[in-house]
């Protein structure tokens, strides 16, 4: 820490020397309205995990579960499963057009020994909503010719976002909300998703009967239709509905997966659930894709098993740039929010901006003191904030970053907890880099055998310097 320092009088006792204020660090910068500071570098950073050429990882999460057993697990989005292929065996290098590939929700658990090393997993997840309820569809098994035309971008799981359910009020379940592509006379949007488990492996879907939400057990073969124990057609997976019973998609229309519709975090405060997601402004909707702005959206709900769960969206914060991907949470000990977002940082280098993590907290846990935030310097579009974290893993070699995709550990109701390794730390974040050599560096993708990194954030009271 830099310090003003004052030559001591001639006879005066250094205790007895006049109070100067301090001079700001520059490797510090405030956040919480200037009542805490976070300073760069001398944080833990290491990869997490280093996937093999035909895998993938994006939007790992790590969640402390229930009980006093140190059991972690890890949550994320991956490629699509295999078929045919069996445990242990070797796989070619793929690639994909698509920025980014997914199609699985993996699932592993591990010692909290070993939380900044990725466990064995097992895809639990996948192609949930490939059948989509529309009229005129085919009344086929499978997938009908007609819904194939209309999602030429697939329909897999993608984006999990994990919360505990209602434990002080009986419900054992762990619920994961994630993302589907789903047809819309304007073209393909993200629709929200919701699954349960009671031991992160066995899942099941939410769909809909006559009488309301309908759980049926995941099976391998996806979204075909299966018989119940009725003799009927088991539901097929829908998307989650709102308090006015409107299914819960997003605002426009896209293209690609490498899109932020929908996409945020759950975390819950006094038993509410607040689900804060980025989602493309309605206005916007018309215009190029590279140039629709987002805004910051929250809904509520204090009930994850109700037919009609979440409130209507309320925009919390306007406008941020179309690139943005927000993580919103309790923060670890305090009273405030806890925010996570992709940005650059101030100055350029011979290739222009470098993509970092801006991490800030709010002073207090209303939403308004969100919308005061300051997320960007102007230009907002290019993104540049003085509250990065000066991440140093990962790279290409020649100063150029990517931080996609990023996350953090929680506790079973979202708020941000640490490794018992770190526990002075304020936050433990996971990010993809597609620019640092993967598994294969002679392949082409950006994707897949890209590595995924950890690092380590602290906070403290500006009167603590």
């Amino acid at each position: 820490m830099i310090r003003a320092l004052l030559p001591l009088a001639a006879g005066l006792a250094p205790w007895a020397m006049p109070v100067m204020a301090q001079a700001p660090d520059p490797a510090c910068f405030p956040t919480a309205g200037g009542a805490l500071e976070i300073c760069r570098g001398g944080e833990a950073e290491g990869v997490f995990f280093a996937p093999r050429a035909c895998e993938s990882a994006a939007n790992v999460q790590i969640i402390r579960t229930a009980g006093r057993t140190g059991r972690l697990q890890v949550v994320y989005q991956a490629e699509a499963p295999v078929s045919g292929r069996r445990r242990g065996e070797t796989c070619p290098a793929r690639r994909v057009t698509s920025p980014l590939d997914g199609g699985s929700v993996r699932v592993g658990g591990m010692p909290e020994q070993l939380a900044t090393l990725m466990p064995p997993t097992e895809a639990r997840l996948w192609e949930m909503a490939r059948i989509v309820r529309r009229e005129g569809r085919s009344r086929r098994r499978g997938r009908s010719p007609e819904v194939a035309e209309t999602m030429p971008e697939g329909v897999a799981a993608r984006h999990p976002m994990v919360v505990a359910g209602r434990d002080w009020s009986g419900d054992d379940y762990t619920y994961v909300f994630l993302l589907t592509t789903v047809p819309s006379p304007s073209g393909n949007r993200h629709a929200l998703m919701q699954a349960r488990t009671a031991d992160f492996e066995r899942f099941d879907i939410r769909g809909r009967a006559e009488d309301g939400p309908a759980w049926v057990p995941f099976t391998p073969e996806g979204g075909k239709r299966r018989r119940s124990r009725r003799g009927g057609d088991a539901p097929a997976p829908s998307a989650v509905r709102d308090e006015t019973g409107a299914p819960i998609v997003g605002n426009c229309a896209g293209e690609g997966f490498d899109r932020h519709d929908l996409v945020g975090f759950i975390s819950v405060v006094d038993r509410v659930y607040h689900y804060f997601y980025t989602d493309v402004l309605p206005a916007d909707c018309g215009a190029p894709l590279a140039q629709r702005r987002l805004g910051l959206y929250l809904r509520t709900s204090r009930d994850l098993t109700a037919d009609r769960p979440w409130s209507s969206a309320r925009l919390v914060a306007e406008p941020l740039p179309g690139q943005a991907l927000i993580r919103v949470a309790k923060a670890k000990g305090m009273d405030r929010w806890a925010v996570a977002y992709s940005c650059n940082r101030p100055a350029n280098t011979m290739d222009g901006p470098v993509a970092d993590l801006c991490v800030q907290y709010t002073g207090d846990l209303s939403i308004g003191s969100l919308a005061g935030l300051v997320w960007y310097s102007e230009p907002v579009a290019i993104m540049r904030s003085p509250a990065y974290l000066g991440l140093r893993s990962g790279g290409d070699g020649g100063g150029r970053f990517g931080r996609a995709q990023h996350a953090w550990m929680t506790d079973r109701y979202g708020n941000l907890d640490t490794p018992g390794s770190y526990p002075a730390k304020a936050g433990f974040l996971t990010w993809l880099d597609r620019l640092a050599p993967g598994y294969d560096p002679q392949g082409a993708s950006s994707v897949f055998g890209r590595p995924v990194f950890w690092g380590t954030w602290s906070v403290r009271p500006v009167e603590a310097r």
